[in-house]
């Protein structure tokens, strides 16, 4: 079978009664967020957590295994159809987290088909998505937003599950007074004292570039917070076909940067967006490889994103 992962993470009472869960994907961060929330309930419930490394470590004598137990294997290489009909008959939970490659967009097929498997792909998060994640953060904490601002956060939120739930965290620990749309501004906007106004600065000299980010992008913390609000902005320019597509996408909060946007987006022609994509998936892979962005690395990528638009 197949699960949507924001089902699963919402539903705090849902039985995944199956012996074999591939957590896979590219969204790293959602893909963790699922796999502790599976090994946490199943300890909830009396089991035993261990962790494996290959599948060929894992023992088949009796005795070793009860119902109590979860196995827990990041990446696996020997993972395989022969090796998990191996273990079929021991009892126990095997998750397994799985980053997309050609091996395991094939190897997907038998956790979908297998009555006793279960996949679990998780991307970047969609608008309903975060919609979802949003309202249901909203109930537990009986916090009351004016629509304009419900919306206005909609908006804002990333597409990556941690960065997003970070945020909401952050407006609903406000007091209920204090969320107003000033106050959510300072916690998740764009203005002139916060880290993203650089992306703002692309078309100006390179040492105004580099002085506004040596000002406002002091940690790593910083740059990857830089790199996703930076992401989101080139994603827009990739996906949309024309400029008027554009427009319509650029959210409403920004109307103050709309020309200059606009204008950002005039300056890339197909080639140049290929170039900026193959820019976002080299980086984001050094991210993902070094957990945080230096802050040379951070720079660099500014500096690449505007080498690409005028060039």
């Amino acid at each position: 079978m197949k699960l949507d992962p924001i089902t699963f993470l919402l539903n705090k009472n849902y039985e995944l009664s199956k012996k074999f869960i591939l957590v896979g994907g590219n969204e790293t961060t959602l893909m963790e967020k699922i796999c502790s929330s599976i090994i946490a309930r199943e300890q909830s419930n009396g089991a035993n957590l261990s962790k494996i490394e290959h599948i060929e470590d894992v023992r088949v004598e009796g005795g070793l295994f009860n119902d109590k137990n979860i196995f827990f294997g990041k990446n696996i290489k020997d993972l395989s159809e022969d090796n998990l009909n191996r273990i079929k008959n021991l009892d126990g939970t095997f998750v397994f987290y799985q980053e997309n490659t050609a091996k395991t967009k094939k190897f997907k097929k038998v956790f979908i088909n297998d009555r006793d498997s279960c996949l679990i792909d998780c991307y970047n998060l969609d608008r309903d998505s975060k919609i979802k994640i949003f309202n249901e953060f909203i109930k537990s904490s009986k916090k009351i937003i004016e629509e304009d601002i419900y919306w206005m956060i909609v908006e804002k939120l990333e597409d990556k599950y941690v960065f997003l739930e970070k945020s909401i965290q952050k407006i609903l620990n406000l007091n209920q007074e204090d969320i107003t749309r000033d106050n959510v501004n300072k916690l998740v906007s764009v203005n002139d004292s916060e880290k993203e106004r650089v992306f703002f600065y692309l078309l100006k000299k390179n040492r105004e570039i580099v002085g506004v980010y040596r000002d406002k992008i002091v940690t790593n913390s910083d740059v990857n917070d830089l790199y996703y609000y930076c992401k989101y902005h080139c994603q827009l320019i990739i996906d949309c076909k024309n400029e008027i597509e554009y427009n319509k996408k650029i959210p409403i909060y920004l109307f103050k940067e709309k020309s200059y946007l606009i204008g950002l987006y005039k300056k890339f022609n197909p080639k140049k967006k290929k170039l900026l994509l193959s820019l976002i998936s080299s980086t984001e892979k050094m991210l993902r490889r070094e957990s945080s962005l230096s802050l040379i690395a951070g720079l660099r990528f500014i500096l690449n994103i505007k080498k690409i638009a005028i060039s």
